[in-house]
């Protein structure tokens, strides 16, 4: 019998719309230790970059009565032990995997995708263009700047051969739409919506700030309501121009009405992040929130309900 959460991503059959993103999951093997595979649609890699990254200096997060605030810097192993460490284990992993790639340079980007594309890496079904960090001092210049995200996916997009792309972009752009239309024009498959929100905290009695860098990014319930409204509006823009793009939805979702809302206003699937480090259950827990929110809705599957939603 096939679930009413059976649904597919960038043409991908996936088990159920609930995706893991990128650094909220380690590699991938981590989070199966404490989660099931199972309980996901999708789990996304952490960013890799060409070199090994230490990450920023502690504290790297923190609390916020909204949400969480973290400054993680990138931190990763390296290409070269990704491939040869990680890549073999995750095809233990029962579901899709995404290989999320960053860098501080197009041809950054170009050598991870060029790996990604090898035989060896055919697990990583879809790969994801991280170009919106907020916490590293690179990395949102390509998702600010559309010239550069052209180039930049113009360029890599073919590296991968053939592998479906999808673009992250930050909640902070002033042109969410148009940095979309940029990304789709230059051969990308689809988007994630969005990465996290620039912010600061200060601690008032030392006057410094909250995590060891100035600022970082915000995740949880506080930017929620903004990215279905950037979701929204993305998908409604792209109508005409891109019809039918994939899209990923992230940001704040912790119970099945948050991912319902995503899914209501056109994301294909629904990403969780900041919901896993609250409680590792939360993707079991929006599976069987949406299990019963389809059925209610008297639809066969939660793809009727993609983009459903009355003004």
């Amino acid at each position: 019998m096939v679930s009413v959460l059976a649904t597919n991503l960038c043409g991908i059959p996936i088990r159920n719309p609930i995706v893991a993103a990128a650094g909220t999951a380690g590699y991938g093997p981590e989070i199966a230790e404490v989660v099931p595979a199972t309980r996901f649609g999708a789990i996304t890699t952490k960013s890799i970059t060409p070199e090994g990254r230490d990450g920023n200096p502690p504290w790297r997060v923190t609390d916020l009565p909204a949400g969480m605030l973290n400054a993680i810097g990138l931190a990763n192993l390296g290409l070269d032990r990704f491939m040869a460490e990680v890549v073999p284990e995750l095809g233990d992993l029962d579901t899709v995997m995404i290989g999320s790639i960053a860098g501080h340079r197009v041809e950054d980007y170009h050598e991870v995708a060029a790996a990604f594309a090898d035989d060896a890496a055919s697990v990583l079904r879809i790969v994801e263009l991280n170009v919106s960090c907020p916490n590293t001092d690179t990395g949102r210049q390509f998702g600010d700047d559309a010239g550069l995200l052209h180039e930049l996916v113009s360029s890599t997009v073919p590296a991968l051969q053939g592998r479906p792309v999808l673009v992250k972009l930050s909640p902070g752009s002033a042109d969410p739409l148009g940095l979309a239309r940029v990304a789709l024009d230059a051969g990308a498959t689809g988007l994630t919506l969005c990465n996290t929100m620039p912010a600061m905290a200060i601690d008032p009695e030392t006057r410094r700030s909250r995590i060891g860098r100035m600022s970082g990014g915000l995740s949880g319930p506080a930017v929620h309501p903004m990215v279905v409204r950037i979701i929204h509006d993305v998908r409604t823009g792209l109508q005409e121009s891109h019809p039918g793009t994939p899209i990923i939805g992230l940001g704040g979702v912790s119970s099945w009405s948050d991912a319902a809302e995503m899914l209501l206003v056109g994301a294909d699937a629904v990403g969780v992040g900041t919901g896993l480090f609250i409680d590792p259950r939360t993707p079991a827990k929006l599976v069987r929130g949406l299990e019963k929110w389809v059925r209610r809705q008297k639809v066969d599957s939660i793809g009727d309900l993609v983009g459903a939603f009355e003004s």
